[in-house]
């Protein structure tokens, strides 16, 4: 079967034709927020305090505060995206549609994570009004960037479609993802904590992805590159495989 690509296209520009319409939600609302740990935690607390592994600590935190934001917003663009179908019943019309499972996750994940990445984007280039840092390997910067925007965009694809409610949108990354991401070295190093904490870390995912993006730009980093790539790529493999079992149960998608 003959890919569709204007079918996924079609889905793809939707998706980003509402992020204009909602652009001060989906943009500066995020950008702001940022901002503001820049100036509290960067600019005025950071004068304050010492740097961590050679690094000035309103540097350190730049890559943690873009991942917090990465992380909640690819969240919450593909569960919106793919939930209001179903609220407004929509999802038959796409299901029935002359477009396949993977182009239906084509567009709507596409759509989510290149937001996420502009936002990204937007944020590295706001940090450097109030903080000086350098990106030291550029590459594997933007490698984690895409990675990352799209793992959670997938897992908050399966958000979507598991949620029956709006509430319920927001409850894993209000309770779960949120604290994860504070937890797991956005404004500290995890070799600062008691040992026994340092190994209690190591089972919150958000570390690997945290320390992974932070080496890209400074060198430094609580875990090995090589284990922080292997460890986003078995969590975008498990996203996968759950995106496979909902399409081929149709969990949630057929009544």
């Amino acid at each position: 079967m003959k890919f569709n690509w204007h079918g996924m296209g079609a889905i793809y520009r939707f998706e980003m034709a509402r992020t204009r319409r909602t652009l001060l939600q989906s943009i500066v609302s995020p950008v702001i927020s940022t901002t503001l740990y820049f100036v509290v935690f960067g600019a005025a607390m950071g004068s304050h305090m010492g740097g961590i592994d050679g690094v000035s600590y309103g540097a350190y935190i730049v890559p943690g505060l873009i991942m917090l934001s990465l992380l909640t917003q690819s969240i919450s663009n593909a569960s919106f995206g793919i939930y209001f179908p179903k609220f407004t019943g929509t999802i038959y019309e796409i299901l029935s549609a002359p477009v396949s499972y993977l182009e239906i996750l084509g567009g709507y994940v596409g759509a989510a994570a290149s937001k996420s990445v502009l936002l990204g984007l937007i944020i590295l280039a706001t940090a450097r009004l109030f903080v000086d840092f350098d990106v030291a390997h550029p590459v594997w910067m933007v490698a984690f960037l895409i990675l990352t925007s799209v793992t959670f965009s997938l897992f908050g694809f399966i958000i979507g479609i598991w949620a029956d409610g709006f509430e319920k949108l927001q409850l894993v990354p209000l309770l779960i993802v949120t604290p994860l991401t504070f937890l797991g070295g956005s404004f500290y190093s995890i070799h600062i904590l008691p040992p026994l904490w340092q190994k209690i870390s190591l089972f919150n995912p958000v570390v690997y992805l945290i320390s992974g993006f932070r080496w890209a730009f400074y060198g430094v980093s609580d875990v090995s590159v090589e284990i922080s790539m292997g460890m986003t790529l078995l969590f975008l493999t498990a996203c996968l495989a759950g995106v496979w079992w909902i399409f081929r149960t149709g969990y949630r998608l057929k009544a």
